[in-house]
């Protein structure tokens, strides 16, 4: 089950433990049961002195396990094998059960810990989902903190009879108490804030009694974490705000073009970005989303930047780098199956769609590359694309001419997604030459046809391109006094993470340069 190699890491990890602790198997005759079994006990094993495993579990679920302190009542389960992307969430468990401090703000442990009521977490993932990692690591640590929330972990490819009852179509895949909680990737910051519903405002209480920041950078990818490097190395007051530090690199599986990291992944150069970034004095404000901007009101003034929890930021200098997002391809059926069969991620919800029929909406590099990973997953791929020709790269375009379970239909208009019982049962294409409408069944629709500025907060205070980019100059100015921007968001052409680095370096720069030559007013 474990190679010699990773026993020899994790019985390094297991001498963190310092508090003893049950494993609990519930097992079947299934081979998932065998492996379970084995892993267990090879974990047992490595920490004898402190982990106990039973093998007499009676839960519902088989194969499943629980980790069970000693003395304490929580609850933590595993159903499935949590190996491959999840296998360091099992890892964190076993520590955080056996009395390792989790690496967590103490003010978070606080508010994980003074959690009053009834909360029963059941997350879906998939082995090979590397969104799924942060909720399965959240919910874990919640319920190993407060004996008052429950969570289970499923993998849904062990579970496969219970992920179509409960129509999951997506992961991660978040039940509380019976009833959808949540999807897609959250932080443990952000799951209780959704259970804790004074948070929003105490915490836009203490943003606003902040001091002004030098530079105050809105937006946590790339750009925004060069930014703030390059400008916390000035020995200015930088502080940034960002939904979730390092944006849309989180979406992101292999990156193998950033220069000097041979190869990584999406989630760990984020978290790459952040670590560098707290290296140094930067003032770092997660779950934030900006709401408005206000403009000094004379040269020199402050910059005013408004939240949508109701707090504000202020600062002499703001850049601007809040990235972009999947782009919709706006057709009836798409907001209404989305995590029904409506999916952007192929990596992360392609194996809920094994066997199945699926199609991909976009003939560009994104949408070819998926077509060619689900085909090795699925049982037939239909790529739709609006332009006469596939847009992607020739030898990703010859590798999915090749697969024989793709049909590829070009110069075709995607006009509706349907479906019946909650879920997605088939897309309409027409025929752009002809103006034939075709009807194609099947179970998901995975839309990669590019992404989209998040810049609609800004409207009517910065100057943006038709596409809605900001528009910048070669030193990342704006058109208003103070204001800079840098990466996806801008009129850059070419959004590619480098790219984007060197933006926020440029803005940051141009920034202090605008700080030395302006002087605040009295």
């Amino acid at each position: 089950m474990l190679d010699d190699q990773l026993k020899t890491q994790l019985a390094a990890y297991l001498e963190r433990v310092t508090q003893p602790f049950e494993l609990v198997a519930s097992l079947d005759d299934s081979e998932t049961a065998r492996d379970m079994r084995e892993l267990l006990t090879t974990i047992q094993a490595l920490r004898s002195d402190k982990i106990t495993l039973r093998t007499d579990g009676n839960d519902a679920r088989k194969p499943s396990f629980s980790l069970q302190r000693v003395g304490s009542s929580n609850s933590l389960r595993f159903a499935g094998l949590p190996l491959g992307h999840e296998f360091t969430s099992l890892v964190l468990a076993l520590l955080w059960t056996g009395g390792h401090p989790p690496k967590v703000e103490q003010d978070v442990i606080e508010q994980i810990q003074s959690l009053d009521g009834d909360f029963s977490f059941e997350v879906y993932m998939s082995l090979t989902c590397h969104n799924c990692p942060d909720v399965v690591q959240a919910l874990s640590l919640m319920a190993v903190l407060n004996p008052k929330v429950k969570t289970t972990v499923i993998e849904g490819g062990a579970f496969q009879q219970e992920v179509a009852d409960r129509q999951v179509m997506a992961v991660p895949m978040v039940f509380l108490n019976g009833e959808v909680f949540g999807s897609g990737r959250m932080t443990v910051e952000e799951i209780v804030a959704k259970l804790d519903t004074g948070s929003a405002a105490r915490d836009a209480a203490k943003l606003s009694a902040k001091a002004p920041y030098d530079v105050l950078i809105i937006g946590g990818g790339p750009a925004g974490a060069a930014a703030a490097v390059y400008a916390a190395r000035k020995g200015i007051r930088t502080g940034v705000a960002a939904e979730r530090f390092g944006g849309q690199v989180n979406d992101t599986l292999a990156i193998e073009n950033y220069i000097s990291v041979l190869e990584t992944d999406g989630p760990k150069f984020a978290a790459a970005l952040e670590a560098h970034t707290r290296a140094y004095d930067v003032d770092i404000m997660n779950l934030q989303c900006a709401d408005k901007l206000i403009p000094a009101a004379q040269p020199g003034g402050l910059i005013e930047v408004q939240l949508a929890n109701g707090g504000s930021l202020k600062a002499r200098t703001v850049i601007l780098s809040t990235g972009a997002r999947w782009r919709n391809v706006n057709v009836p059926g798409e907001a209404e199956y989305r995590n029904k069969g409506v999916a952007y991620c192929p990596h992360c919800d392609g194996p809920l769609f094994k066997g199945k029929r699926v199609s991909v909406i976009g003939g560009g590099n994104s949408g070819v590359e998926a077509a060619i990973d689900l085909a090795g997953v699925v049982a037939h791929v239909t790529l739709v694309e609006f332009a006469d020709q596939l847009k992607a790269d020739a030898v990703l375009v010859n590798k999915l001419k090749s697969l024989p379970n793709v049909t590829i239909h070009t110069n075709a208009q995607t006009t509706e997604i349907t479906g019946a019982d909650g879920k997605v049962n088939g897309l309409v294409y027409k025929d752009r030459a002809t103006g034939v409408q075709h009807a194609i069944a099947l179970e998901g629709v995975f839309v990669q046809i590019g992404l989209v500025p998040n810049t609609d907060w800004l409207k009517g205070t910065v100057e943006l391109s038709k596409f809605g980019e900001i528009v910048i100059d070669a030193k990342g100015h704006t058109n208003v006094p103070g204001v800079f921007a840098a990466g996806d968001c801008t009129t850059v052409p070419y959004k590619q993470i480098v790219i984007a680095a060197g933006a926020g370096a440029t803005a940051a720069l141009s920034a202090f340069d605008h700080l030395i030559r302006t002087s605040a007013p009295a």
